[in-house]
């Protein structure tokens, strides 16, 4: 009989939390995630079939990090740099630390402000009940990250994060990040994953928090870039007060294979969404990408937008999830998610799902799957333009449609950068 993972990482588990100094509460929070996450299921989505990657059994998830990454540093005063679960830049401007703002690492986070990192830590969006994956991602957490806002401070500059999973170690890559927005605040977030290596083979559970309370405007940027021999399970879930806001730009330019949970909680009356994602799947990759909004509040707005391209023997699934509940009334739920296909070995579907229980509303959707017009690749050939170079400017013209409606232009204009790799790297297969 195969030991449970209670036999297999229980001393473990203590052993690290005590290394790290974790207060008594987190400790216990992660020995009671290890024992139900043996009972709690795995998270189901439509046409999204990833369990023969295994990512309930984890290998290493305490394996010291011995790599230390050489990457390119944005010339930022707030960036924080983590490598593995080794924070190797830590850095907040003077201005902010005086005005209250906390960007610090996870473990000391919990040390130095453990009464409001237990406030919000799975305590909003989604808790250590919801599902297995997430139980394991508190359990066997080995990084992570916490940024509080104070009230009523409008941050003007971008705070940027930068984490590394190592990919020539066989280490798990088990990863928590927790944002919160006080009451009146503005800030804007942007985080970049990426590997370093190749050489092993593992899984990456990343569970990202993001709380915007009464009246706050958060705007969260990600660009993920985790190599091929990675399959990851992304789990980003925002909570939205009363006329908050909270704007999702994602850009999933990874090479493994990856299930993306995505969702929005609008609790506050007047609160909005705006979850904007654009993906690149190249050679056997799938990637499947859920996102949902939920509205609560009356009068709130939650709008998804996904553009996708899919190249050689690829498959990317797109579902776009819009839940009005009852009470909502005066409520909004848009979404629109179309694929791009450029193989006839490619696989991609875009699916839809309206779920309205109040009446007073507005709801619609729209999702199409198809090929590269031909019309526009004869013009731009006709023009002297090489078959793979047009071929690009048409992929960059579809997904230009998201990627302007970003307001961050180092954020687009990295984005741009990542997708215009993804595609050479994948014509070059």
């Amino acid at each position: 009989m195969r030991p449970s993972l209670k036999e297999n990482y229980l001393d473990q588990v203590v052993d690290f939390a005590n290394k790290n100094e974790e207060p008594n509460w987190f400790s216990e929070l992660r020995q009671d995630a290890l024992n139900k996450s043996a009972d709690l299921a795995l998270p189901q989505y439509e046409k999204i079939n990833y369990r023969s990657w295994r990512l309930d059994r984890p290998k290493a998830p305490f394996a010291e990090d011995e790599n230390i990454s050489d990457v390119t540093l944005p010339e930022t005063d707030n960036l924080l740099v983590q490598n593995g679960g080794t924070t190797v830049v830590s850095k907040l401007s003077d201005k902010l630390a005086d005005k209250g703002v906390i960007f610090t690492d996870i473990w000391t986070a919990l040390k130095e402000y453990p009464d409001l990192v237990q406030k919000y830590f799975l305590n909003t969006t989604i808790n250590v009940d919801s599902n297995k994956l997430i139980a394991l991602n508190l359990a066997l957490m080995n990084g992570g990250s916490f940024l509080y806002i104070p009230k009523n401070l409008k941050v003007e500059e971008a705070i940027q994060a930068i984490y590394i999973q190592n990919g020539d170690e066989k280490k798990d890559y088990n990863h928590h990040v927790l944002v919160v927005a006080d009451e009146g605040s503005e800030v804007t977030y942007l985080e970049n994953y990426l590997s370093n290596g190749n050489k092993e083979t593992n899984i990456a559970n990343i569970v990202v928090e993001v709380v915007a309370l009464d009246n706050s405007n958060v705007h969260f940027s990600a660009l993920d870039q985790f190599g091929s021999n990675v399959s990851t399970y992304l789990n980003r879930h925002g909570y939205v007060g009363n006329d908050a806001r909270l704007d999702w730009a994602i850009g999933s330019m990874n090479d493994g294979h990856v299930v993306g949970d995505f969702g929005t909680e609008l609790r506050g009356e007047g609160s909005h969404t705006e979850a904007k994602v654009v993906a690149i799947t190249t050679s056997d990759q799938v990637q499947g990408i859920d996102t949902k909004v939920t509205n609560y509040g009356k009068h709130s707005i939650g709008h998804i937008l996904q553009h996708g391209v899919i190249l050689q023997s690829s498959t990317l699934t797109f579902n776009g999830v819009g839940h009005i509940v009852k009470g909502a009334r005066g409520s909004d739920s848009q979404q629109e998610s179309r694929v791009l296909m450029l193989s006839r070995k490619a696989r991609g579907d875009a699916d839809p799902i309206l779920l309205i229980d109040e009446n007073d509303v507005t709801a619609g959707h729209a999702a199409s799957v198809g090929r590269v017009n031909e019309d526009q690749m004869y013009y731009l050939m006709s023009r002297g333009i090489d078959e793979k170079t047009a071929q690009r400017l048409v992929i960059r013209g579809f997904l230009s449609s998201v990627i302007t409606e970003i307001p961050e232009k180092e954020v687009r204009d990295r984005m741009t950068a990542m997708i215009e790799r993804k595609l050479v790297n994948g014509q070059q297969k």
